[in-house]
């Protein structure tokens, strides 16, 4: 079929979707990604040239090249329609470099949602490629290639071959080393609290020790609690002596942006980050919607921006009009405010039509792409909401100095909350009408122990949110950067949680003694804004590079010198091969450690290792605690010594004793969440969020 017009975008899905709002004057086709790179076997970097880059085709995209030029041939006119971003900024670059197009030449489109509209609108109206974005994709690949092409060579040489190092990612690393030595040297404080119950009439209501004599005081121990119970008369009267009513209103959530998202899906959806960045680029590139075809539900899902087009705006409002009513609808359009480092090049994360509902496009998605869809539309609608109100009271009841303190909340208007729930659920929690002067009697007392809790690992969520916090990476980098630390087999994921293996501790110690900037937040920060000045047109890309390269080459030459080879040892078996009968040895591979035979390389045998938890016996303190199974297949924990020693527990062992009798404590699982108690008295520990 003959055609003016070929568009080019990365993906099959985009190029299936485009090319059905097109007529049969264009054809569309998937570059599949990026066709030229920088080469994997050398650095591919001119020093001596502004670093300059040297690129070369993509292994196995000579046929993709190939019939990009056919096709390229037979038209009249190329768009090159990748992703609204630096990647895709690139990408068309090549793509136009290949094809050998004009760049003078009007032929990049851009937009933020593939449908129908804005598809048509944006080849009415196509730009020239902007060079700003390009450099600074281009700087950002060079920085990363010269950090990873210059550290990771050290590493093969003096640690390990198939190690790596990368800019964002040893940050990544570095956080979760440093959050685990905090919990290994966190230790527990204890304090107390203590709860009441107050009556008045029928109505009996919680109140929690606030202060003495008009102060708020802390309870560090038992001692402070028997002093603030001995002043007390449970059988006397107490008074309200304060009464504090107020209207709280609770605004909207802002609608998603890319961490926003990973970190609601995972909250909400229980989504590891992958799943959540796949499903949402299915969103993006089109779903078959029957009769309606094929549309793309979904804006643009990598961005950290919070805005959103007027036409949005106006849609969200009819959806609120006519699904919740008028008194739900903001007066006016809201406006979200953006984190210092977005870029805001792209609008928020919303659907691509506030009229389409979830409920009626469920039949077209899968199980997951519902879920995700529905997290989104909502939070979208909801952004453009009436704050909830609460009616709030808050009272203060004495005796002999002693103050309790009560409060109550109500919500009294749901606003946004009808579109959007909680992730938590907001329990009314109603006072009995109470005014000043009032005489109530104690219903009941109860004080409690407690200790302070370590610092929660990192999950993916929060590590993103950190990340983010602190201007470390961009939306397009955080999945990617996860990925990377897992599969280097620098930190394992248990429980949902990070922890750093023995190599991600030892890769960690080294960069941050001879490399200090690389892992330094603010360093790599501050590197980002550079990247986005680069991108506005008011840094020079070269310059941005070798303000880091001079004093980085200085560090690559003293850790060549100084850096000392880390021998990560065999360990003894402890049994012999069963093949040749020589001593077992434990090594460490890329995916961890194993069982390997000494006489290697004349004998290969291997065998894996039962998987140890980093937990040494709480019984012998010499061996390890290691997962096995049941007959039944029921994981139980056990020490490696068995049958010198005969330790076993359901439950997991954490590595800290218990803070009232120093038998060691374990993770309980129940059915809702997982707690942390004593495997000998009733200490408990507070479930981690």
């Amino acid at each position: 079929m003959a055609y003016k017009y070929l568009v080019i975008v990365e993906s099959p899905a985009k190029a299936k979707t485009i090319e059905k709002y097109l007529g049969r004057n264009y054809k569309v086709v998937a570059s599949l990604g990026h066709i030229r790179d920088l080469p994997k076997s050398r650095m591919g970097v001119d020093f001596e040239h502004d670093y300059q880059p040297d690129y070369i085709t993509i292994r196995g995209k000579g046929p993709v090249i190939k019939d990009l030029k056919k096709h390229a041939k037979k038209a009249e006119k190329v768009f090159l329609a990748a992703d609204p971003d630096r990647e895709g900024e690139a990408i068309a670059w090549h793509l136009s470099h290949i094809l050998k197009l004009d760049n003078e030449e009007k032929n990049r489109v851009v937009f933020n949602e593939i449908t129908k509209d804005a598809v048509k609108n944006a080849l009415k109206n196509p730009r020239n490629l902007n060079e700003d974005l390009i450099d600074s994709q281009q700087a950002r690949r060079i920085l990363d290639r010269i950090v990873g092409y210059q550290i990771s060579p050290l590493l093969w040489k003096k640690v390990k071959r198939g190690l790596s190092a990368g800019r964002v990612q040893s940050v990544a690393l570095k956080m979760i080393c440093d959050r685990e030595e905090e919990i290994k040297n966190f230790v527990p404080e204890e304090y107390w609290s203590i709860e009441a119950k107050f009556k008045k009439a029928k109505n009996v209501f919680d109140a929690n020790f606030y202060g003495l004599n008009n102060k708020k005081t802390k309870l560090p121990d038992n001692d402070a609690v028997q002093n603030v119970l001995e002043k007390l008369d449970q059988k006397a009267d107490f008074d309200v002596t304060k009464v504090v009513k107020k209207e709280r209103k609770r605004n909207p959530y802002a609608p998603f942006t890319t961490s926003s998202l990973q970190q609601e899906a995972a909250g909400k959806l229980n989504f590891r980050t992958r799943k959540t960045m796949m499903i949402a680029q299915q969103l993006y590139e089109g779903i078959s919607l029957g009769k309606g075809g094929t549309t793309g539900l979904i804006t643009y899902m990598r961005t950290d921006s919070t805005r959103l087009s007027e036409t949005a705006k106006q849609e969200a409002h009819e959806v609120i009009l006519s699904e919740f009513g008028e008194e739900y609808a903001a007066t006016k359009p809201r406006k979200q405010k953006n984190s210092q480092s977005a870029q805001d090049a792209h609008e928020a994360i919303r659907a691509t039509s506030a009229m389409r509902k979830p409920s009626d496009i469920k039949q077209y998605l899968s199980k997951d792409q519902y879920k995700l869809y529905s997290l989104i539309w909502s939070r979208f609608i909801a952004s453009q909401m009436k704050p909830a109100v609460y009616d709030t009271v808050r009272v203060d009841i004495e005796q002999n100095g002693v103050r309790f303190r009560a409060n109550g909340s109500q919500i009294k208007f749901k606003g946004y909350q009808l579109a959007y729930a909680e992730s938590k659920k907001d329990k009314d929690n109603i006072l009995p009408d109470l005014e000043e002067g009032d005489k109530i009697k104690m219903d009941a007392i109860e004080p409690n122990q407690h200790f302070t809790q370590p610092p929660a690992r990192y999950s993916e969520a929060t590590l993103i949110k950190t990340l983010e916090e602190n201007g470390v990476g961009r939306p397009s980098t955080y999945a990617p950067t996860l990925e990377t630390i897992q599969r280097r087999y620098y930190v394992t994921l248990a429980n949902k949680r990070f922890e750093p293996t023995e190599l991600g501790t030892i890769v960690n110690t080294i960069i941050g003694e001879f490399f200090p900037n690389i892992v330094d937040v603010n360093f790599t920060a501050d590197m980002e804004k550079d990247l986005d000045a680069v991108e506005e047109g008011t840094k020079e890309w070269v310059e941005v590079i070798d303000q880091f390269y001079k004093p980085f080459k200085e560090e690559v030459t003293t850790a060549e010198k100084e850096l000392e080879e880390v021998e990560i040892e065999d360990e003894p078996a402890g049994f012999d091969c069963e093949k040749c009968g020589s001593p077992m040895v434990i090594k460490m591979g890329r995916y961890g450690k194993f069982y390997a035979c000494s006489n290697f390389p004349d004998c290969r045998n291997t065998k894996p290792i039962v998987k140890k938890i980093g937990v040494t016996c709480p019984v012998c303190k010499k061996g390890e605690v290691v997962e096995r199974k049941s007959k039944k297949k029921r994981i139980f924990y056990g020490c490696e010594n068995y049958p010198e020693c005969e330790f076993t527990s359901w439950d997991k062992p954490i590595g800290r004793d218990c803070p009232k009798c120093d038998h060691y404590l374990v993770e309980k699982k129940t059915k809702k969440q997982k707690q942390v108690i004593c495997s000998n008295c009733d200490y408990k520990e507070e479930p981690q969020k």
